[in-house]
């Protein structure tokens, strides 16, 4: 008779975890110590939401207590229940073994302190655009803004909208703007409608299956968003096992990862408002970018966690 394979993570046979006896962890802080411990030895990647073992433990402890991740220090001594701490040392043994995103093992991600629902179909979102969406693109305080009157911005178009998150988020920061959020992907499509509808947005956002303005006609907008594919050739073939388990459509950008980026640049002074602008995000790809499109000015944006990996560009500019 054939022997069962081992099961196998990004080539490699999954790590096995020590059985924790009855007792030893009693504390949310006992569990998240346990939850690093484990992390740091199994060498995950931490790349969809946070970006240390730390935060990333205190967040599936929180989803195992039905915590916002934001309370966990009120209740970090709290003790918990034995059921509960089953809960949390499943979720825990299944991102070491699985090297699944944290976000697909709960099906929640918290954007700029908003909670969305995400599974396998979407890439667990993290843009930058979140931040520069709450500042109107400007700095703190709104000093400086890309765009000074918020009200005053009517349509909005968020490309490869994914799980519906910038969407959503533009929503509520241009409140007198309808928006239109574009996906190519049938999964992304049903997330982001999923999203769209727990936030009771149907009346304002129209989301759309095609590929990038295809669906769109002729439709023209103040502001367009897009945290498009750029990963390159490269990169695609570097990606941490949790990486892999998102769709690749999210991440392949093609050869050098401007595939999608040169089709947007192309394509959308034929859909902005003679004052309306673009803003993408292209990752650490600037200086490619630069290269590629000497004659735009581009103009590249910093948030508190990323420094030009975000540029913007008017109309006007585009030609």
């Amino acid at each position: 008779m054939a022997k069962a394979s081992k099961k196998t993570v990004g080539g490699r046979a999954a790590p096995k975890l020590a059985k924790v006896g009855p007792g030893e962890l009693l504390t949310l802080l006992d569990f998240v110590r346990y939850g690093v411990s484990r992390f740091v030895e199994a060498k995950l990647a931490f790349a969809h939401g946070t970006t240390d073992p730390v935060a990333e433990a205190a967040f599936l402890v929180s989803e195992a207590l039905h915590l916002n991740p934001e309370q966990f220090e009120i209740f970090a001594n709290a003790r918990v229940t034995a059921a509960e701490g089953k809960t949390i040392l499943d979720l825990i043994h299944q991102r070491v073994t699985t090297r699944k995103p944290a976000a697909y093992l709960v099906n929640k991600i918290y954007m700029r302190g908003l909670p969305f629902y995400v599974d396998e179909r979407v890439i667990v979102p993290r843009s930058f655009i979140g931040e520069l969406l709450e500042s109107h693109f400007g700095g703190e305080g709104n000093a400086g803004a890309l765009i000074d009157d918020p009200t005053g911005v009517e349509r909005v178009l968020d490309l490869c909208t994914g799980s519906g998150c910038l969407a959503i988020l533009a929503a509520h920061h241009f409140p007198n703007a309808a928006v239109d959020a574009v996906d190519i992907s049938k999964g992304a499509f049903e997330v982001a409608t999923r999203n769209i509808g727990e936030y009771g947005l149907e009346d304002r956002i129209s989301l759309y299956r095609g590929d990038l303005f295809a669906p769109l006609g002729d439709a023209r907008y103040d502001l367009i968003i897009t945290n498009p594919p750029y990963v390159d050739a490269e990169g695609m073939a570097a990606l941490p096992p949790e990486c892999r388990a998102e769709p690749k459509l999210a991440f392949d950008g093609g050869a050098d990862g401007l595939d999608v980026v040169r089709r947007i640049l192309a394509e959308a002074p034929d859909h902005l408002t003679p004052d309306g602008g673009l803003i993408c995000e292209i990752g650490r790809g600037r200086e490619l970018v630069d290269e590629a499109f000497p004659e735009l000015p581009l103009l590249w944006l910093d948030t508190e966690d990323s420094e030009g990996e975000v540029f913007w560009i008017a109309a006007a500019d585009l030609g």
